[in-house]
């Protein structure tokens, strides 16, 4: 195939694909008139019953969990592919015996650094906030541990990828990402084994709007916390090692 009918060819799909977004977001009801049927029936119905005033974290660890459990392991399998195909690359060159030196990393400006030390509590102290009142407000287990990560990854932007990787080893972060993920299928297996339907919210809803809301949602929510956050950080530190600061290996 030439580049002219690929040309051609990519025309036809993007028209196409234009079409049905336009016909879509004119077709959009107003803003605050949605008439969903499966929406409205949740609105109605997840506050009395789980107690948690964010309808969104209650459908996604609750109402599809078990949809919610297959994207947490499309993560996992995502970050073990890049991984694996990162550490095949590096053992690749350890069997040519090839020398790569670590750069000298360390931040030289002082108001970076500065700042850094400021941005890490204050967006660490935030993840753990986004996580812990998933349930509550917006926010949860996902987005919160994205934050967790970034926080910890400013170490490397105001410090130095020494410092990142001393704080990151990779046998704890790999650890966590399995953690996490296990512990989010060994929830939904408990209750299984209790008689119980599989991911069964098995501890009372608690009281509305607080941290105790959700019942047993909370752990599937800071479960996804650990998971997202150590497969971030397993992410970053193979992009880094790989591309950005080599780590010195020796001749053999």
């Amino acid at each position: 195939m030439n580049r002219n009918v690929r040309i051609a060819v990519f025309c036809v799909a993007a028209a196409g694909l234009a079409a049905l977004l336009v016909a879509s977001v004119l077709d959009l009801p107003a803003f605050g008139h949605y008439q969903g049927a499966y929406g409205n029936q949740l609105l109605r119905e997840t506050v009395a019953e789980r107690h948690t005033t964010n309808v969104v974290t209650a459908i996604v660890f609750d109402y599809r969990g078990f949809d919610t459990l297959g994207e947490e392991f499309i993560l996992f399998a995502s970050v073990v592919g890049v991984t694996l195909l990162l550490r095949a690359q590096k053992d690749s060159e350890d069997d040519e015996h090839v020398l790569r030196k670590a750069p000298d990393d360390m931040t030289r400006s002082d108001a970076v650094r500065i700042g850094g030390l400021v941005a890490i509590p204050v967006l660490f102290l935030l993840g753990l906030w986004v996580v812990a009142f998933g349930l509550v407000t917006p926010g949860g287990g996902f987005q919160g541990g994205v934050l967790l990560a970034g926080a910890i990854f400013v170490v490397f932007l105001a410090a130095s990828f020494r410092a990142y990787y001393t704080l990151t080893p990779t046998e704890w972060v790999d650890f966590a990402e399995g953690a996490g993920a296990a512990a989010f299928a060994l929830l939904g297996l408990g209750a299984l084994l209790a008689g119980a339907s599989y991911l069964h919210n098995f501890l009372p809803s608690g009281i509305r709007g607080t941290l105790e809301s959700g019942g047993s949602l909370s752990f599937l929510n800071w479960a996804t916390a650990l998971e997202v956050t150590a497969a971030m950080l397993v992410l970053f530190s193979e992009f880094l090692e790989r591309y950005v600061a080599p780590v010195q290996r020796p001749l053999a």
